[in-house]
């Protein structure tokens, strides 16, 4: 490349020269080796607000670019009736709930035009739906599970039956006393309240969570049933007002599982244990209807096709199965709802259609992501998961959070950082893959905020357990937007009542936001996020040597420089190999 090109291409901006050398000598200190120069009198304007995180410098580029259009897109009435639409049923991997939420959103994606056009396309993906074997590991054949009924009494002597927990309906609020995959029964014995005390015929109670050891173990020793009051530690609800002790906590056992399971809260659970403590002949009658169906597992696609880059995607998740309404009714509501604003945006030419091809993916947790890898011949660039997206923070406790994928803040965190109650996970210093991604979805999150008041946001090291962790394994940049600590997460506390609408919206905007930005970056972004990023690097480079982590602080350099290089390729579509080259 020529001197003139290489000039142009790197975008300097020059300002009367004395002010520019001052800034420049200023600044020295905290520059990355070899950065972009943007030399400017003043300091820059960062926003911050209510997030807990490192500031991004304020401007109209990136992710802020398309807010206008999403904002006035966004249904936030059409994406509740969606939520509530998913949360009726409980979802099982293609079970009937499952089927019923596909086609409602097949139907909703095609009266925006999906599927009507070569832009604008729509598939069902479908593979075979299989089970892991605990023992063997292998793959092993399933089937889709639909519970219809259940229902769990404590009988005591001389006294009428006492129904602890039922439902018959798909909406029933106890439709999470039956795990995925627990078998259909009708069964009645006395409580047996430790396992080596089982005698032949008892239902085993406890308050261990019902895994498959203790499930095979339970079996061995005669018990017709297991009954579990489990419950984690962060479902206590933190509000001081018991609601957990209501909560019947969501659960799932093997397919093929052949002891009747059943979950009860823990309020029942002392019920149960009072009961038998009072008088042996106490008894449990449990019964259970469910169905089992032979199907293929189905993934839902929807593509936006890029422009100039077609072949490079951007992909947003969002999985169907599991039966709360704030996880995950929310997150797939919010996504569809996005997905049509854009194409209605698109088409009335308030968005361009992005460089880059957009994909929106609905299914199944983990094996949705799979099965579009498998079956596309687009080459991901960045992975993004929609997941617990609405959570009121009066009711649950929960704020928005942006979990990056591995970083130094993964190895150590360190103030602003901290981790959520889910659990620091292990990383290996040795394979971190520095870029922007999270960079940009921060800023995305503080500009929502910007337009939408006050919005209590934060961004924390990886700790994996969604889609985005099957994008990260094949290399790919990847981010989850969630909610978190939900009391009422896995639970059957988790309805309606707990989604906010207007998080579900600015969640939403957000994450569509960052979407774009990556699917349509433009040299313009990159003063912005470089700014950003300096202030990023100075922020944890000073924090890990405060507390005399040199190895930290250079990991971090490390991966700011590495970061600084992935935001110049993006935003200036300069190849990889010949950034290498430049000095």
């Amino acid at each position: 490349m020529g001197a003139r090109q290489t000039l142009a291409r790197f975008s300097w901006r020059l300002v009367p020269w004395c002010a520019a050398l001052a800034a420049a000598c200023a600044d020295l200190s905290t520059r990355i080796p070899g950065e972009l120069l943007v030399i400017d009198t003043g300091a820059p304007v960062l926003l911050q607000g209510l997030h807990v995180g490192p500031p991004v410098v304020a401007g109209d580029a990136g992710p802020k670019r398309f807010l206008a259009a999403l904002d006035s897109t966004f249904d936030t009435a059409r994406a509740l009736e969606t939520t509530a639409f998913v949360e009726r049923f409980y979802r099982a991997p293609a079970n009937d709930g499952y089927e019923a939420v596909l086609a409602h959103l097949e139907a909703q994606l095609r009266a925006h035009g999906y599927g009507t056009e070569d832009s604008f396309t729509l598939e069902l993906l479908e593979t075979p739906l299989e089970q892991r074997n605990a023992a063997s590991g292998e793959r092993e054949a399933a089937q889709a599970w639909t519970p219809l009924s259940a229902r769990i009494a404590l009988i005591e002597p001389d006294s009428p039956p006492r129904v602890l927990h039922e439902f018959s309906t798909a909406e029933g609020v106890d439709r999470t006393m039956l795990p995925v995959h627990a078998p259909a029964c009708e069964v009645e014995g006395g409580v047996a309240l430790e396992l080596l005390e089982i005698d032949p015929g008892e239902i085993f109670v406890t308050s261990a969570p019902p895994e498959r050891g203790l499930i095979g173990r339970a079996r061995e020793r005669g018990a017709v049933a297991l009954v579990s009051g489990n419950i984690e530690p962060y479902n206590v609800d933190p509000s001081g007002r018991q609601r957990h002790l209501d909560a019947v906590q969501f659960r799932q056992v093997e397919f093929a599982t052949q002891l009747p399971v059943c979950m009860v809260s823990p309020r029942s659970l002392l019920a149960l244990r009072e009961a038998a403590q009072r008088d042996p002949r106490t008894r449990v009658r449990f019964e259970a209807r469910v169905r089992f169906d032979s199907r293929p597992l189905r993934t839902l696609c929807a593509t936006i096709v890029g422009t100039d880059r077609a072949n490079e995607a951007v992909v947003t998740v969002s999985h169907v199965q599991e039966p709360g309404a704030c996880d995950n009714a929310s997150g797939v509501a919010g996504l569809l709802e996005s997905a049509c604003g854009i194409a209605r945006a698109v088409r009335a030419g308030e968005l361009e259609r992005p460089s880059r091809s957009l994909v929106f993916l609905w299914g199944d947790e983990f094996r949705q992501t799979a099965a579009w890898f498998a079956a596309t011949q687009r080459k991901a660039v960045a992975g993004l998961s929609s997941d617990m997206t609405g959570e009121s923070r009066e009711l649950t406790g929960a704020i928005a959070l942006l979990e990056r994928m591995p970083d130094p803040g993964a190895l150590l965190a360190l103030a602003p950082d901290a981790h959520t109650a889910w659990g620091q996970a292990e990383v290996d210093a040795q394979r971190l893959v520095p870029n922007g991604l999270a960079l940009i979805a921060r800023c995305a999150l503080l500009d929502v905020a910007g337009i939408d008041g006050e919005w209590h946001t934060a961004d924390h090291p990886y700790e994996g357990g969604s889609d985005h962790d099957e994008f990260i394994a094949r290399g790919v940049p990847a981010a989850l937007f969630w909610h978190f600590t939900d009391f009422a997460y896995h639970t059957s506390l988790d309805r309606m009542a707990h989604v906010d609408g207007a998080e579900l919206r600015r969640t939403a905007l957000a994450l569509s936001a960052t979407a774009l930005a990556l699917a349509d970056p433009k040299p313009a972004d990159l003063e912005r996020y470089l700014r950003s990023l300096n202030e990023e690097r100075k922020l944890r480079v000073a924090a890990a040597e405060a507390e005399h982590e040199p190895e930290l602080a250079e990991a971090w350099r490390q991966w700011t420089d590495g970061a600084r290089r992935w935001l110049r390729v993006e935003c200036l579509r300069i190849p990889e190999e010949e950034l290498r080259d430049q000095p």
